[in-house]
Formats: structure tokens, C-alpha cells, sequence
């Protein structure tokens, strides 16, 4: 069996390395060869979602930084806690820089003989190639332009700004998430030195990152930033999943903000249901053809959709009280979240995503 993957992001080496896993072979096509993340990018990965990492794909552990506590402030009452999150001294979920993740991912596919990476030079003949099953992870693919343009879509009309402090040593494994009149600002351990910071800012004047940082920071004794980046934010949720063979995946079939830290947690559910899918078939004697992308839709569209805009609610939610200027609404999220049952279900949601 043979699958093709459009693309060479992150999602795509990962679903990659866990399809080589399970005996299938891999062509990788990208217009992009020298494909690289910024150093000061991140990303969270849920507890659940971290052990199937190191079962199904690749053994990250030596990569992560272990987070055992959350903590959610508010702007609107004094930057008061408002939710606290913990498993008494189990981790919640796990920090790791994204080039890390993925030279491991590319170092590994790259010795495999089952993956072999190809450049687009006609996009257009691809489709004639022996391929039952194309993904596209690609959002610059000429068939993401003709096939997977109709989508719900939302801008929120802000950047998300990111960096890494470097700081005083300290026992540095509680993640804070600050709700500001400006939009969530995140604090997210990667050591005991050094702190990846997110911040989502709406607003129209000229961010002053380091000044903005400083007024909220009560956590770190700051020594140095590295350089800050920016990308746009944006809500997307793909009306059609696939046409054919070919599936789409990864941002190009969601995109959420980042005030959860769940994006590539959805998408390594979705390779978790697709590998599902494919263990199916084998067992039957089936070979992969376009029915898994219908199966797939079936599967984990709803579950997608209301996953991300549960996500949105949380943004809006926060971005309406600091509109009517009024901490009410923070004042009821202290309270439900100081309910032991309610608590412990934003926990599994969080950890394994929204169960339907």
C-alpha cells in the first residue's frame, strides 16, 4: 500500500511517520524544500495525545517539558486567579519547540525506506499517478485552490504574537494563561530557564511587546527575549473533507485559536482516527482507497466542528466582558471552576478532546 502526502509541515511528517509505522509506504510531495519553523515557535501537546505519540509514532519524551499545573488569571478582577487546573503532581500536558519536533520527524523518515520525499514540478499530472489515497496538508496546493475552498470561516482581526524568555532558574512547570482587555496572553514553560510566550493581541495601537509583557509578568525574573514573531489568527472549519481520493488535513481542514493550545491536538486526533480507519481495513483485507475519506469525514467532522468553536465560545466569552466592561462573567468562572466535578471535566476535555 501506498499513500501520498501533499505537503511538509509538521502534520504532514508526523501522519507520515505514523502511516510507515503501520507498514505503509509514503511519497511526500512540496513546492517548499526548504521549509523551516521560527526557534521561537511551540506547541502543546495533551497528556493523552503525548502517550500515543510515543506508542504510535515516534519516542519524543527527551524533547518535552512536563506541565503539571494551569493557572487562569483575569485583567477585569486584578488579574486574580480565576481557575486553577492540577492532577496532583501528574503532568496536564506537555510543551516542546516545533523545529525540535520536526528535524527528529525528518532525520527519521529520511533513513526509512518506506518514505521517500518528492518536489512538485506539474501538479496538474499528479492526480494520474497510482495513488488510491492523496492527502493534502498543502494550503497553497493547486488542489486546495480547486477542491477545498468552501469553508466556515472567521478573522478575528488579531495577531498572535510569540517569543521565548530566557530567565532566573526556577522550578518552572506551572503554564498561566491571562485573560487581558487586549486578548489571552499565555506563559508556557520549556525549561527551568526559558519560557514561551503567546500573546493574542486585538488591539489597533502599535504593540509594545516587552512592555505589555512586564505589566503582566509576576511569574519570572526576565534576562532576555528572542526575537518575536507574528501570524494572523483565524477560525476555519473545512465544509468538505475530501473530493475523490484526495483528503484533506491538518490546518488546511481546521484552524482555531491558539488561547487553548489544541490545534495540533486536533489534528493528532485525527491521525489517531485514521490510523484507526486503516486498522480496519487490514483486518478485513481491504486495500486504502478514497471510501476511508468518506468514513473519515464521517467520523470526525461534528466532532472537529464543535471542538473549535467551543474554543471560539471560550475567546468571545472573555472578549464580550471586557466590551461591557463588566467582570462578572470572570466572577462566575471562579466560581464553577472552584466545583471539583466541573473541573475535572474541562480537565479530560482538554486533555482528550470534546466526547460526543
Amino acid at each position: 500500500m501506498k499513500v501520498c502526502i501533499l505537503g511538509n509541515g509538521l502534520i504532514s511528517l508526523t501522519l507520515a511517520k505514523s502511516l510507515i509505522n503501520q507498514g505503509i509506504y509514503v511519497d511526500i510531495f512540496s513546492s517548499n524544500n526548504n521549509f523551516k519553523y521560527k526557534k521561537t515557535q511551540t506547541i502543546g501537546i495533551s497528556k493523552s495525545n503525548v502517550d500515543f505519540f510515543n506508542k504510535n509514532i515516534l519516542n519524543i519524551k527527551n524533547l518535552l517539558w512536563d506541565i503539571n499545573k494551569i493557572e487562569i488569571y483575569s485583567e477585569s478582577l486584578n488579574n486574580e486567579k480565576i481557575l486553577n487546573f492540577n492532577k496532583q503532581n501528574e503532568k496536564l500536558f506537555s510543551i516542546i519547540k516545533n523545529y525540535k519536533l520536526y528535524n527528529l520527524l525528518l532525520t527519521s523518515l529520511k533513513k526509512s525506506h518506506k518514505c521517500n520525499f518528492k518536489k512538485i514540478l506539474n501538479p496538474k499530472n499528479l492526480l494520474k499517478k497510482d495513488y488510491k489515497l492523496i492527502i493534502n496538508t498543502d494550503i497553497f496546493s493547486p488542489y486546495t485552490k480547486k477542491f477545498f475552498h468552501r469553508r466556515i470561516k472567521k478573522d478575528y482581526k488579531s495577531l498572535a504574537y510569540t517569543s521565548i524568555i530566557r530567565h532566573r532558574k526556577l522550578k518552572n512547570n506551572i503554564a498561566s494563561q491571562i485573560f487581558t482587555s487586549k486578548g489571552p496572553l499565555a506563559f508556557l514553560p520549556i525549561s527551568n530557564t526559558e519560557t514561551s510566550i503567546v500573546y493574542s493581541y486585538n488591539g489597533r495601537d502599535e504593540l509594545n511587546f516587552k512592555k505589555i509583557i512586564n505589566r503582566f509578568n509576576k511569574f519570572y525574573k526576565i534576562l532576555s527575549y528572542q526575537k518575536v514573531s507574528s501570524f494572523e489568527l483565524q477560525l476555519v472549519n473545512l465544509r468538505s473533507y475530501h473530493h475523490k481520493n484526495i483528503l484533506a488535513f491538518g490546518d488546511l481542514l481546521h484552524k482555531i485559536h491558539p488561547l487553548a493550545g489544541q490545534g495540533f491536538n486536533m489534528s493528532l486526533r485525527d491521525i489517531n482516527e485514521i490510523l484507526r480507519l486503516i486498522s480496519l481495513k487490514k483486518k478485513n483485507g481491504l486495500d486504502l482507497d478514497n471510501s476511508i475519506c468518506k468514513e473519515f469525514e464521517d467520523s470526525m467532522k461534528h466532532k472537529n466542528f464543535i471542538f473549535s468553536n467551543c474554543v471560539d465560545f471560550i475567546y468571545e466569552y472573555f472578549n464580550f466582558e471586557n466590551k461591557i466592561k463588566n467582570n462578572t462573567l470572570s466572577k462566575t468562572v471562579r466560581y464553577l471552576g472552584k466545583n471539583y466535578t466541573i473541573n475535572r471535566y474541562f480537565t479530560k476535555i482538554a486533555d482528550s478532546g470534546l466526547i460526543i
